[in-house]
């Protein structure tokens, strides 16, 4: 996938799985930025990944399996699944008809079995089995892309990646952080912000924050970088005061070839 000069491209430096930096308007300094995921660190010190797994395989079928669903659901899901396909050779062996109805409660189950069941041919076929430590190669897999190769490089494979998924989209945006509807896009500016060995924790409190604070209703009460954050002072703040919230022009950044 080629991106355009406005986004940035795909850095080809040993392994690391972020986008190379470009420069970007509207959004806070590293300095302001590494501040505020700083307070937000301490307000949810146990972030991590919500899934359970014990390898590689596992996160990456459990995250597939999370897409329009909730960790919880597929939590109830995976024990049973992961006894009857331990690794990808058993589950490259299994039907649809048999597998849709062990995934059936996580939603969209015969677009996620047939992606599943790609994905562990594809490990066999290309990767003897394993789940590879590279993004260029886990985006190549059948339903894997950016967030779900970040998750798996991250939390199991030791690479740095910074998953953006709808929460990390909506904090980071409100808070200033980001300034992009583009899960690309903010990825970068994240990434360009903050040091290599953050970007995995980076995610993870962010998911947290937009999971329990800064949820679509905001409890702003309860925020730790409420003071930090322009959506509070631009729009929570002014409609308390009775005054019209005000919007903070958001530049386009020139999109090319994608």
């Amino acid at each position: 996938m080629e991106q355009g000069p406005g986004t940035g491209s795909l850095t080809t430096l040993g392994e690391k799985s972020c986008l190379t930096p470009s420069k970007h308007t509207n959004v806070r300094t590293r300095r302001e930025t590494r501040r505020i995921v700083d307070k937000l660190e301490t307000q949810h010190p146990d972030a991590d990944t919500e899934l359970h797994y014990s390898t590689p395989f596992e996160l990456l079928v459990a995250t597939i399996l999370s897409a329009q669903s909730t960790d919880q659901r597929v939590n109830m899901v995976t024990p049973a699944l992961f006894k009857r396909y331990p690794d990808a050779a058993a589950l490259a062996r299994a039907t649809a008809s048999e597998l849709e109805p062990r995934i059936h409660s996580t939603g969209f189950f015969r677009a996620k079995s047939k992606a599943l069941i790609a994905m562990a041919q594809a490990l066999v076929e290309s990767h003897g089995g394993e789940v590879p430590a590279d993004i260029n190669a886990l985006v190549a897999l059948p339903g894997v892309g950016r967030k779900t190769a970040n998750v798996v490089l991250g939390h199991a494979l030791g690479v740095p990646g910074l998953p953006v998924d709808r929460h990390v989209l909506r904090v980071a945006n409100r808070i200033g952080i980001a300034d992009s509807d583009d899960p690309e896009i903010v990825e970068l500016q994240l990434c360009r912000a903050m040091p290599e060995p953050r970007w995995t924790r980076t995610s993870d409190t962010l998911i947290l924050h937009g999971r329990r604070i800064c949820r679509p209703r905001p409890l702003c009460e309860q925020c730790v970088v409420r003071d930090d954050c322009a959506y509070f002072r631009l729009v929570v703040s002014r409609a308390r005061d009775g005054k019209a919230p005000r919007k903070t022009p958001r530049k386009k950044p020139s999109r090319g070839r994608r």
